[in-house]
């Protein structure tokens, strides 16, 4: 960027960007926020604002010669819509340091709009030196992991089986595609990877994965047999093997509840992994995706000291990928829970904070489901603004209908308000659309309250000792627990499972419930508060 401005795509194949104009795309593509730029803007710096169709045609022209340069790899590192131009940031590193010479200096390029450009650059130091600050950020990772599943291939049997490990492998990406946590390369990718080679090495360096699910499907004289590897892209390592297997006639049912354990299992894998990386390793040494991956799964752990520590590896995430939603929209998360569990200091500063962060993943993306979801369960539960959590559960819904988190807490405002047989639905609804949770004990916290909502008490003591068997800290799941306890008329275990409530939280009280909770003034509060009185807690 300095001197002569050069773009060069390394590798065995590398080739180097010459044309100025061209040079100059990859420059504006590569300062932008989040690599993007529409297209509009980029006919006006590039070409001036005085004809549309000309500036418009030379950027078509542009992208084209581009295309040809690079050919397969065009398209690995730029994403065009009919609005915008996109350059994938993670592949992109600046050379050179700052202060050896002037920004952009010698491109040739007199455009009016693209001089105002250069200049603007020049004028604030800052925005230059961020380039280079954030060059050690890419050559760390992503946010999220990548990963895909490849076509299972077919060992013995007829052509049909061909056609169903296809099937099989896209079955498994659609579901790893529903988490918030995992980037999900398309299934049409791996698929046409996959017609080449398998070989692990290919397979990293083509999809840029981080982990792929792998195997092979036979026929095994009337009884189908699947074998799945699920693969560590970065040194081959096999994490764990799953086979699925029965007659032909009833592989369908068979395969079902199978997927949904692999699925399940490599979330848990993923987590688990991202936990002993993290606790093994400085901050500063951490790959993008293990920071918000192991902060997510420290947040849902249930020891204070993983908790805190989940803090360092959002705020670090957030540091790192400071234009993507998503992980401001975790690190709201964490101050809703460090707030709504009574583990703050400063209850009205981190009440803020979280309404900050969930506003600011907002800013950078309104559409994202996820963020309108942390939004609202930040208003509805720090600010009992439950109609401001309603529309922001329903908007994210309306955007995705696949969003296990909005459904989840759509099911517990639906249970706050008494509405106990739809609460119910949401929630299961959320339970089938996150095969890959890897804190499925949440789920089955707020669903036990859906359940209580319900009156079906026998249903809401089973999720709430399901949940508990993993966090054995979480209030709200001991409260569900001691009212169903209660209305099943088995006030002794009620009143254990207080104390064990108070040894957790000493300082929680029924007036502190009632004053801080949005569900105390509806029926299901009552209940509470009745359960919670009748086994000691004052």
């Amino acid at each position: 960027m300095f001197g002569s401005c050069v773009v060069r795509v390394d590798g065995a194949d590398g080739v180097e960007v010459k044309g100025a104009k061209h040079r100059a795309l990859f420059a504006l593509l590569a300062t932008a926020p989040l690599g993007r730029r529409t297209r509009s803007y980029l006919q006006r710096t590039l070409w001036g604002s005085s004809c549309y169709d000309g500036g418009r045609q030379n950027l078509r022209r542009a992208l084209s010669d581009l295309r040809s340069l690079l050919g397969e790899d065009f398209d690995y590192f730029i994403k065009c819509t009919n609005s915008d131009v996109e350059l994938d940031l993670s592949l992109i590193n600046f050379l050179g340091a700052p202060g050896t010479g002037a920004f952009m200096e010698g491109i040739g390029i007199r455009d009016r709009g693209f001089e105002e450009w250069v200049a603007s650059m020049r004028a604030d130091d800052s925005q230059i030196a961020a380039l280079y600050r954030t060059t050690p950020r890419t050559e760390l990772g992503r946010p999220l992991p990548r990963i895909t599943a490849l076509p299972f291939q077919r060992v013995m049997g007829g052509e049909n089986l061909r056609v169903l490990g296809d099937w099989l492998a896209e079955e498994v990406c659609r579901s790893l595609s529903r988490s918030n946590l995992l980037s999900v390369i398309s299934h049409l990718s791996s698929r046409a990877l996959a017609t080449r080679t398998t070989d692990t090495l290919d397979v990293r360096r083509e999809l840029d994965v981080d982990y792929f699910v792998t195997g092979s499907i036979r026929d095994m004289g009337g009884r189908l047999v699947v074998d799945m590897d699920f693969v560590d892209a970065r040194d081959g390592n096999i994490m764990w093997t799953r086979q699925i297997a029965g007659p032909e006639a009833k592989f369908w049912d068979e395969i079902t509840t199978g997927l949904d354990g692999v699925v399940r299992a490599i979330g848990r894998t993923i987590a688990d992994e991202a936990i002993a990386y993290v606790n093994d390793r400085p901050v500063p040494e951490l790959e993008d995706h293990h920071l918000v991956i192991g902060g997510v799964s420290l947040m849902h752990r249930p020891t204070f000291r993983d908790f805190a520590k989940s803090r360092t590896l959002l705020e670090e995430a957030v540091s790192r990928a400071p234009m993507v939603a998503e992980t401001h929209a975790w690190l709201a998360k964490w101050y809703v829970l460090s707030v709504f569990n009574g583990w703050t200091t400063d209850r009205n500063g981190d009440t803020q904070k979280a309404l900050d962060a969930s506003s600011r993943a907002l800013d950078i993306n309104p559409d994202s489901s996820f963020s309108l979801v942390i939004d609202g369960f930040a208003h509805n539960n720090l600010m009992q603004r439950m109609d401001v959590a309603s529309q922001r559960y329903d908007t994210a819904i309306d955007i995705n209908p696949n969003e296990s988190l909005s459904w989840l807490l759509r099911g517990a405002l639906l249970a706050f308000q008494d509405e106990g047989v739809d609460a119910i639905a949401a929630a299961e609804q959320a339970r089938n659309l996150s095969p890959i949770d890897p804190f499925g004990y949440y789920y089955d916290s707020l669903s036990s309250t859906a359940y209580l909502a319900a009156a079906n008490y026998g249903r809401a003591l089973e999720l709430a000792d399901r949940s508990l068997a993993f966090n054995d800290r979480h209030l709200s799941t001991l409260r569900a627990k001691i009212t169903a306890l209660h209305f099943l008329d088995r006030g002794e275990e009620a009143r254990v499972a207080a104390g064990e409530l108070l040894r957790r939280a000493p300082a929680f009280n029924l007036d502190t419930y009632k004053n801080a909770h949005p569900v105390a003034k509806a029926a299901l509060g009552q209940k509470v508060i009745a359960a919670l009185e009748a086994a000691g807690i004052s």
